[in-house]
């Protein structure tokens, strides 16, 4: 399995980002402007997208699929986001209540 770092570190142009997650390249343009994704820059300014991206994606697809519009795909991105930063917390803290 690979570690956080590398799993969030951009490695992918985007013509192979939008082929891996099945969407037109301007899509991924238009995503970026909207906050929805934020890939890396090299230093001449060409987007890298990671393995976390490719998910993320993956998931903007979906909920695509599912109906929702881009500002309903980013307040769910945010929910999903908050219940998982709760539930890591929640974890965290019943861990810390065992010791």
């Amino acid at each position: 399995m690979a570690s956080v770092s590398t799993h969030r570190r951009g490695v992918f142009a985007i013509s192979v980002a939008a082929d891996m997650a099945s969407m037109q390249i301007q899509n991924l343009r238009v995503y970026e402007r909207r906050g929805l994704i934020e890939p890396d820059r090299t230093a001449g300014g060409s987007r890298l997208y990671s393995p976390a991206d490719i998910e993320r994606l993956r998931r903007i697809g979906d909920l695509l699929a599912a109906g929702l519009n881009l500002a309903g795909i980013a307040r769910v991105l945010e929910l999903e986001a908050t219940v998982a930063r709760l539930r890591a917390e929640n974890q965290r803290l019943r861990r810390t209540g065992r010791d």
